[in-house]
């Protein structure tokens, strides 16, 4: 009696074990998608002849009926965006939005009754992500992207992840400081990153002042700038100095030239002893030798002045 009944009883919970488990592979399994913000998305389950769409706890979305009819306007919020293509039984959500996200289920009664769930997540595509200079002298940058569902900002070397940061407040700016190695500039980059998308930004050119063979377009300017006013100054040191130097062979040629023309304006008159006639100093007025000698203050020059006057009586006689 006692061993009959603990038959019974291992039988039953033998029923039991296999109902639960019955019910639990019954369970559908929910597949993970996702979905860009503007853009369509397509359930991949089909319903050909009947069924429907469900969206969390508002229930049925979309209602297809026999004969290849159908009913997507059940609920005002999905209303001109929700489709279902009687060709291929596809349903169709268009123009995304982020409160689009939750659990769709496509339930398909055509033959017997089965459901496929789905968990749709929306994302925004990411912006670039925004890399400026701190610091020039010692190339300290910082790399920003807008926050956003599921955003990871991250600085890379090569593969290798230097820093990395997220936050559940999507309305923030991500940020992170970086301090680049100026000789492996072009090894680092910036990444931004969701589910959907990733955008990457690298060091700006303003970062390399120090690297002697990078020269960045201000500098280039301002070096040809300072070529420019070096050759101007040495120019003008030149022409200076050839003005002085032509000044000063100028004056050089005045100087020697002045005691020729004084020479050439001398005029040198032969002196020729001529033995004055009787009564000539009587006639003309011109003391002889000896009185000239009794005179010391009557000059040679003024005796050949006398020499050369005419007399006043010969200017008569003739």
């Amino acid at each position: 009696m006692l061993f009959s009944q603990r038959k019974k009883l291992k039988v039953t919970l033998l029923h039991l074990f296999v109902l639960c488990s019955a019910q639990h592979s019954a369970q559908p399994e929910t597949r993970q998608v996702n979905g860009i913000v503007g853009t369509f998305f397509y359930f991949p389950e089909r319903v050909l002849n009947s069924g429907s769409l469900l969206y969390g706890d508002l229930g049925n979305i979309a209602q297809v009926h026999p004969g290849k009819q159908s009913n997507t306007n059940l609920e005002k919020r999905f209303k001109n965006r929700l489709h279902w293509n009687n060709v291929t039984g596809v349903f169709t959500l268009s123009d995304l939005q982020i409160d689009d996200s939750g659990v769709y289920t496509v339930e398909n009664t055509d033959e017997g009754k089965t459901k496929h769930t789905f968990q749709l997540t929306v994302y925004y595509v990411l912006s670039k992500p925004q890399v400026t200079v701190h610091d020039n002298i010692s190339c300290s940058v910082v790399c920003s992207v807008e926050n956003g569902r599921e955003v990871t900002l991250s600085w890379y070397k090569g593969v290798e992840i230097l820093n990395q940061t997220s936050s559940p407040d999507h309305n923030i700016t991500l940020s992170i400081p970086l301090k680049v190695d100026e000789q492996n500039r072009d090894s680092y980059r910036c990444e931004a990153t969701n589910p959907v998308s990733k955008e990457t930004a690298v060091v700006p050119h303003s970062c390399i002042k120090s690297d002697p063979f990078k020269v960045t377009d201000g500098d280039e300017r301002t070096r040809d700038c300072l070529i420019i006013a070096i050759i101007c100054v040495l120019v003008a040191s030149g022409l200076v100095g050839l003005a002085m130097y032509l000044k000063k062979r100028r004056n050089g040629h005045s100087h020697a030239d002045s005691p020729e023309r004084e020479q050439d304006d001398v005029q040198y008159a032969e002196i020729t002893h001529i033995k004055p006639a009787e009564n000539q100093e009587e006639r003309t007025g011109i003391q002889g030798p000896e009185s000239l000698r009794d005179n010391p203050n009557v000059t040679v020059y003024y005796t050949l002045q006398l020499h050369h006057m005419p007399a006043s009586e010969d200017v008569d006689t003739a």
